[in-house]
This record gives C-alpha cells, structure tokens and sequence, in this order.
C-alpha cells in the first residue's frame, strides 16, 4: 500500500490530509486551481492510517461541490494501469466513496464513473455498493451481464460468485439480478448455507477441561502433539485471552497454586492467560505478578502483563498504578510506568490529574501526536477534567494526523477550555468527522461569529449529514429561535 507524505498542519494540503475544518476554510479562499490539486492529492492518495475509524469521503465530497470541480483527477486514478495490478481496496475506495457521495449530490458525472469503473475495475464490489444506495433499478439491471461475466461457468467460478453475494455490504443490486439471471438467484439461496458449513466444519485444538489443560492450550501444547507448530504474536494473543475466559470456568479454589506458578514462570500463552484471570479476580497477587512479568527478559511476557494491566480496577489497583507512575516511587518513563498512567487516565481519580498531563506532556516531546497510548491519555485529560492539559490538548488537535484522535483532542477541551465555544468549536463544524461536527453543533457560540449561523443552517439542510448532528444543530437553531 502507498504511504502518503503527510504535509506541514499549516498547510492546504496538510489541513485537507487532517480532515480539518479549517481545510475547507482555506480551500474556498485559495486560488482554485491549487485547491483543486490539493484536493485531488487528498482523495488519490488516501491519507488516513486506518480507513474504518477516520471519515474524509463526505468532506471532501463537500469541497468538490464547493469548488464545483472536475473528476478529471479521480477518472485518471480510477483507471490507471495500476489498478489492474495493486489489489488493495485502499488504493481507489476514498474515491469511489466521494464519488458516492457527489452522485448522492446530484453529480451526473460521478454516477457514470461509478458505473464505468463497476464494469471494468477491480474494486468493482465497492463501486456497486456506491451505486445500490444511489442508482435506479434500470441501471442497475444494465450492470449485471458485465459483473456476471466476472465469474466463469463452473464450480469455481460459481463458488467466487457465492462470495460475492455474501460479501456485499449492500444486496440491493444482487436482489435485483436475481430475478433476471438463474446463476445469481443459485448463488443467493445457497450463500447462507456456505457460510453455515464453514461455521460448522471449523476445526483447530480445543481445550480439556481442567486447568492443566487450559494453560497448556493457551500455548498451542496439544497434549497429543506437544511439537506442533506455535501459533503467530497475535493468534497467540488471543489464544492466551480466550485461555482465560476458559480459566474462569475450570479454576478451582484448589488450583490457585497452579494458576500462580503459570503467572510466574509459565510458557508465555500460559503466562498471559493467567495473569489475566488473577486480575480479573481481584487477586491480591496480580499486582507483583505484573510488575515481575514487566521486568522479564521476554518481550511476550511485558507485552501481555502490560495489557493485562489495563484491566485492573479497584483503589488497591489504583494506588499501585500511582506507585509506578510516580517519579519518585516507580519509573513515569518505563513501560510499566505508561501503562500505569494509561490506568489512571482510564480509571483513576480527578487527583491522578497532574500524572495524566504530565504523561500527555512527555508522550508529545518524546513520540509526537502519533501513538495508540496517546488517545487515552486525551481522554483522561478530559475526564479528569484537567484544565493543566489545554495546551498539550490543543497541540494534539492542530497536529494530529489522525481525524479520530482530533476528535478526542475536542472532546478534552470542550470540558477543560474555557475559549473551546468561540475558539476549535468554530472550526470543527468544518470537520470531517461527524461526531466533531455534533460536538461544535452543541457547544458553539452563535453570536460574534457570522459563519457560524450560516454553517448551521447548511448543516440542517443537507441530506447527506448525519442524524446526529442534524439533531444538534435543529436543538441549537431552535432554541436561538425560541423568544
């Protein structure tokens, strides 16, 4: 997959990358041919590390219209060379998803570069999931011969049609050919059943019933085949999690000396699937366990006793996550300091306030506005309600990359920034992401600001925006109305 080069936050094209609203601000008072290249960068190179928790479709789909730009740039990528050869959905599925939205907007063009691309592309299923919540039934039914030709007569080509149906995210269009062609109709009544034999043919190791059994499965130890072969990090991860949803079951108050001795030196499996058990229990000797296992020499043992730590709760819990977050006491800059803040910042009191900012301070100096640890320490900062963060929590909105972590970064502030009404809240009713959007919609200052009323009645008058944040603006509207 193509790693885009995420530009400076001050820039166009940096701001469009963000998904911030200050991106389509800027965009609509740039010179328009530079904000139509912008633009297209964005959408031809998706700029988001995980496409299903960051929105930018809509957004952009918004500018285009703003701009009443062409789709010259999004035809070319769509049908680039590359397209026959990188099978990665992330390549082209930003642009079809604009493309979706511009055709929802009333783009004759969009449309017809949906249909185009759903008959000769290879991201073809995307582009008919496009088209089922926007095309008419005739259209639709045009489309069938050339995505039928996909699939060759005979048992394979009839079984990859099977996984098309199934695979649909939305079977408007399948329905449709099903009462025109015999094949799809086949493949639509006997998709269900495919998906109910591989449900029942699953296969795989199951663990004994008794404990001993369980920590030798958590790391794949068939009794039977002792040197099978071991199972990937993250199978192993959730082998060991599944392990100790099975301890709960068989652990007998008689097996406690044996599920402590696999926490202490087990087989990593065994080890993780303990410790979580002991914690989950509130036993009073997870707490060394843990800090033993931080300090082993193998990696797979820190990791799952620092993800096991996670899931600690209670005062005792809390007041040793405090021992090892504190300087003085523990290690603030070690892994198992981190993961203790990360506790606080999740579980901890409005008095493990100043652990948290300092933590959120540290993790920007050292790591930047990038990091999965990050987006908790936001959150903690907000619900702690620490106004100490402000600053570190305006960083993280401006810098981060990432649309969801942006949204967390408003979510804090709204609750420790005095200025977030007239100040972010403005900007977000911009944002790309529509739980941003809400947030602005009902905390936003309607006086002072002339953009802000105008943007509100634009977002109660599209279609296209969510229920949610019609919701909000309709209440903020109302009430402004109301004598």
């Amino acid at each position: 997959m193509f790693e885009p080069v995420i530009a400076p936050s001050a820039s166009l094209v940096g701001l469009l990358q963000r998904g911030r609203g200050d991106g389509q601000l800027h965009a609509l008072a740039a010179d328009r041919a530079e904000a139509i290249a912008a633009l297209e960068s964005c959408v031809t190179h998706d700029p988001r590390a995980d496409w299903q928790v960051e929105n930018r479709s809509l957004y952009y789909a918004r500018l285009y219209m703003e701009l009443e730009a062409p789709l010259t740039g999004i035809e070319a990528h769509l049908r680039a060379p590359e397209d026959a050869v990188d099978q990665d959905e992330a390549r082209t599925g930003l642009a079809l998803s604009v493309l979706g939205h511009l055709a929802a907007y009333g783009r004759r063009d969009a449309l017809d570069l949906l249909r185009g691309y759903t008959a000769t592309g290879w991201n073809w299923a995307w582009a008919l999931d496009e088209l089922a919540l926007r095309d008419d039934d005739r259209s639709l039914l045009s489309l069938a011969p050339a995505v039928l030709g996909r699939f060759p007569a005979g048992p394979e080509g009839d079984a990859e049609l099977r996984a098309a149906v199934r695979g649909a995210y939305e079977p408007r269009p399948w329905r449709l050919w099903a009462a025109h062609h015999p094949r799809i109709a086949a493949a639509s009544e006997q998709s269900p059943f495919d998906l109910w034999q591989r449900q029942m043919n699953r296969g795989g190791v199951t663990p004994g019933w008794s404990t001993a059994d369980v920590l030798a499965w958590a790391d794949h130890q068939d009794p039977a085949d002792p040197t099978g072969p071991a199972p990937d990090a993250a199978a192993a991860a959730r082998r060991a999690a599944a392990a100790a949803r099975c301890l709960a079951a068989v652990v007998r108050p008689e097996d406690r000396p044996a599920v402590l001795d696999a926490a202490r030196n087990g087989a990593p499996g065994a080890r993780s699937a303990a410790l979580r058990h002991l914690v989950d229990r509130n036993d009073p000797a997870a707490a060394g366990l843990i800090e033993a296992a931080a300090a082993d020499v193998d990696e797979r043992i820190v990791t799952a006793a620092l993800e096991v730590l996670g899931r600690m709760r209670g005062p005792e819990a809390l007041a040793h996550a405090r021992r090892w977050a504190d300087p003085a006491t523990g290690g603030a800059d070690s892994a198992l300091g981190e993961a203790a803040v990360q506790l606080l910042a999740d579980a901890g009191e409005p008095a493990d306030g100043p652990l948290v900012v300092d933590a959120l301070r540290r993790w920007i100096s050292v790591r930047g506005t990038d990091g999965a640890g990050l987006a908790t320490l936001v959150d903690g900062a907000g619900r702690l309600a620490a106004v100490a963060a402000v600053p570190a929590l305006r960083h993280v909105y401006g810098e981060a990359v990432s649309s969801e972590l942006r949204g967390r970064a408003a979510r804090a502030l709204a609750v420790t920034d005095p200025h977030f009404a007239e100040g972010p809240a403005v900007e977000c009713l911009w944002d790309c992401e529509e739980s941003t959007r809400e947030l602005a919609a009902r905390h936003v200052t309607t006086t002072g600001d002339v953009r802000v009323l105008e943007r509100l009645r634009r977002l109660a008058a599209d279609p296209a925006e969510e229920a949610e944040v019609h919701a909000a603006v309709r209440v903020r509207l109302t009430s402004r109305e109301r004598p």
